[in-house]
């Protein structure tokens, strides 16, 4: 009892020391890291080009986006059987085209066209149309828009891509989002150095509501109450951001959920409606 009673002595100061530290450098990152600088900064990046004003991931709906003020184009890609990036969210495409097949058994010329009409992911029982139902090429995106940042899902964990693009922004991954939570509750990420320019996030409040989840377990409210009171820390989000890390919440369709996630701390909001997104920003600036 003597050891265990001198040992509490040495024990509580250190961890008291520690805690205070870590608050203190949460607050004041800038201390033990150089603030990051990017080439950009986004608060407005429409989800597939703005899949609920035109159908998703086309040419159309990436022209229509840029027109309302995007500042960043999401996506996500596929290879071909012969080998070209094509611009899909799904590998399969019954969803998209009504065709059980994967881009990856097909060649360009079998890619068949996507469907009249959409049901918007993000927001249930809403549907999109549009004049083009074609497939882009990844490749044509950039040609079209050299200057616009384009940010694109990578579908699995590959690290040896990011070392090889080291000098291309990238965004916490599932697993790297997970180590930023532990990180963070065990006080030691005002401590660590991080890699990434972006976190991009579900904002939790639109599960089961716009955005209904295939899996079990998030269609509990239980577990969406923890998720969001796990994530959404506004300390967290605010020392990232003053690290120069960029903090994008999606998929925001109404605007309730745009003024819940700059409230909480974001710096940028990704939506399925960029022309909804404009004339709320704009009503902001006005205001201000």
């Amino acid at each position: 009892m003597e050891n265990m009673s001198s040992s509490l002595y040495f024990i509580i100061p250190a961890l008291g020391g520690y805690t205070l530290t870590s608050l203190y450098l949460l607050k004041n990152p800038h201390i033990l890291h150089r603030k990051r600088r990017t080439a950009f900064n986004c608060t407005h990046i429409s989800h597939r080009g703005g899949s609920g004003e035109r159908i998703e991931s086309t040419m159309e709906a990436f022209s229509h986006a840029v027109q309302q003020g995007t500042e960043m184009l999401e996506m996500d890609c596929h290879l071909t059987r012969d080998g070209h990036v094509v611009v899909s969210h799904d590998e399969n495409l019954l969803r998209q085209t009504g065709q059980d097949v994967t881009i990856s058994s097909l060649s360009l010329e079998e890619m068949p066209l996507y469907k009249e009409r959409m049901e918007v992911t993000f927001f249930a029982g809403h549907y999109s149309t549009g004049t083009d139902r074609k497939f882009a090429l990844l490749e044509d995106v950039f040609r079209m828009f050299p200057n616009m940042p384009i940010n694109i899902e990578i579908k699995e964990e590959n690290t040896m891509l990011i070392q090889k693009n080291t000098n291309m922004p990238y965004s916490f991954s599932i697993s790297r989002g997970m180590q930023l939570l532990l990180l963070f509750y065990s006080g030691l990420l005002p401590f660590v150095p991080l890699g990434e320019s972006f976190l991009q996030f579900y904002l939790p409040r639109i599960i089961n509501r716009t955005y209904i989840p295939e899996e079990r377990i998030l269609k509990s409210r239980l577990v969406i109450s923890f998720i969001e009171k796990l994530t959404m820390r506004k300390s967290l989000l605010k020392h990232l951001v003053s690290r120069g890390i960029q903090v994008h919440l999606f998929v925001c369709n109404e605007e309730q959920d745009i003024t819940a996630a700059f409230k909480t701390g974001a710096t940028g909001v990704m939506t399925d409606y960029p022309t909804l997104l404009s004339n709320y920003l704009s009503r902001q600036r006005n205001q201000d």
